[in-house]
């Protein structure tokens, strides 16, 4: 298949999912993940018209997976993948605010790849599995890591509205062994790391998750975060990047 980007974007007439051709959206009649197809309708685009790429009836999360960052959190290293769920309303987009809440007192950045699955997938093998993947994006998977300490279970910790932001778009051709995850607070690099050094890789995650439950077209899977994870502040500026993607741009607000 030939390399494809998708975003959804805001326009007068309310958000559009669009190709993304260089400077030119070319209009989609429906989301990538269910089919939809080039209208015929064009524009040109900028940035500040970018939206959350994703509509998933689920987000699927994996932890602990990276030794280092394990390591880092004083966890041991996973048998198999260590699965929890963020709530769709987690969601944010390119440009949006992470809001720190006033529930926590320490909220972290875990900068990762995400997934966006384009095929119904139960019970899947690991060889198939890409063959259900849609494409990838940026993510961050927020953590109130006062909370998630105190909870034992993830749910609060890492549910709250923003702590999911994903963009800046879906790329449909990235070989998910071979690229790097950065995080950048402010000008300076917190995290920076491989995704070969996943302890379970992508193919190996789809097909876990796939036994456990279905994958929907347009579900998203957050594959881990490498070490480096850190505290965010008010005002702080925050970017994700995935080599192969992009970067998606953030901002802190209490």
């Amino acid at each position: 298949m030939d390399a494809m980007r998708f975003a959804l974007l805001r326009t007068p007439a309310g958000a559009r999912f669009a190709r993304l051709e260089g400077s030119r959206a070319l209009a989609l009649s429906d989301s990538p993940w269910q089919g939809g197809r080039e209208t015929g309708e064009a524009w040109t685009w900028t940035e500040t018209d970018l939206l959350c790429p994703v509509r998933p009836s689920k987000i699927v999360c994996i932890g602990r997976n990276y030794a280092a960052h394990a390591r880092e959190l004083g966890h041991d290293i996973p048998s198999e993948p260590l699965l929890f769920l963020k709530p769709p309303s987690a969601l944010a987009g390119p440009g949006d605010a992470v809001r720190l809440p006033p529930e926590s007192a320490r909220v972290e950045h875990e900068a990762e790849l995400a997934v966006v699955v384009g095929r119904r997938a139960k019970n899947v093998s690991r060889t198939d599995a890409l063959s259900h993947v849609l494409g990838y994006s940026c993510s961050c998977d927020v953590t109130a890591r006062d909370l998630q300490k105190k909870d034992v279970q993830f749910t609060r910790s890492k549910g709250f509205d923003t702590f999911c932001p994903v963009g800046p778009w879906i790329e449909t051709e990235l070989d998910p062994a071979s690229a790097r995850i950065r995080c950048v607070v402010d000008g300076q690099t917190r995290q920076d790391g491989p995704t070969a050094h996943m302890i379970f890789d992508v193919p190996t995650l789809v097909a876990y998750v796939s036994r456990m439950m279905t994958l929907e077209p347009g579900d998203v899977i957050l594959t881990g975060t490498p070490e480096g994870v850190g505290p965010l502040a008010a005002g702080n500026a925050l970017e994700v990047e995935v080599s192969g993607v992009g970067v998606l741009k953030l901002r802190v607000e209490a």
